[in-house]
């Protein structure tokens, strides 16, 4: 492989691998978000708050993720 080849396909490696383990957690977090609703429905907004809070930080590995893959698309 040449090196044009390598730097254009370094980022996109960094952003989908970056972004695989998120997705998946984001997914397992609401499955198991909506699961534990539909047994105790009282206790939704209390459920509701702590899966956003974990979304959140899920989606901030993301964000680290197309941090460095912007950084290896432009500075290296």
């Amino acid at each position: 492989m040449t090196e044009e080849a390598m730097r254009l396909l370094a980022p996109a490696l960094a952003i989908g691998m970056g972004s695989l383990g998120p997705g998946i957690g984001i997914g397992l977090l609401a499955s198991k978000a909506l699961e534990s609703v539909g047994r105790n429905p009282e206790a939704s907004a209390t459920v509701q708050i702590n899966m956003i809070l974990a979304i959140a930080f899920c989606e901030a590995i993301a964000i680290y993720a197309l941090v460095v893959a912007v950084i290896i698309a432009f500075v290296i």
